[in-house]
């Protein structure tokens, strides 16, 4: 069998697996933005670690549709499959909205979006 024969055979065999991305779009009433960030990255991100099922958060502002007294901020995570997602909002998820609600109340409102990564 010819080398690139092996390559192609092997690679109909390996099924190719395509990342998620789990983003929250919080939109956060003027005044907070400090502390919410803290309270992102010092408890939502602390306690997200522990569990391990979401990878290589990333925290972003977001400057276009700003609406005036408020600004928008994106936290985004890697996630093997929405399997594995579903399970962390049962055991962790919902217990951290739970959390920014006590700390926020309606001051901060968040909007999750799952992605698929194509490239």
């Amino acid at each position: 069998m010819h080398y690139s024969e092996i390559i192609a055979k092997f690679a109909k065999q390996i099924e190719f697996k395509k990342m998620l991305i789990y983003n929250t779009t919080y939109q956060v009433e003027e005044g907070l933005e400090r502390n919410f960030l803290i309270w992102l990255k010092e408890c939502y991100l602390v306690e997200v670690e522990k569990n391990g099922v979401l990878r290589s958060p990333r925290i972003t502002k977001v400057l276009s549709h700003r609406e005036e007294g408020s600004s928008c901020y994106s936290l985004q995570f890697e996630v093997e499959n929405s399997g594995l997602l579903h399970r962390w909002h049962v055991e962790q998820g919902s217990k951290l909205n739970d959390e920014l609600l006590k700390v926020f109340k309606d001051k901060v409102v968040g909007f999750p979006t799952l992605m698929e990564v194509i490239e």
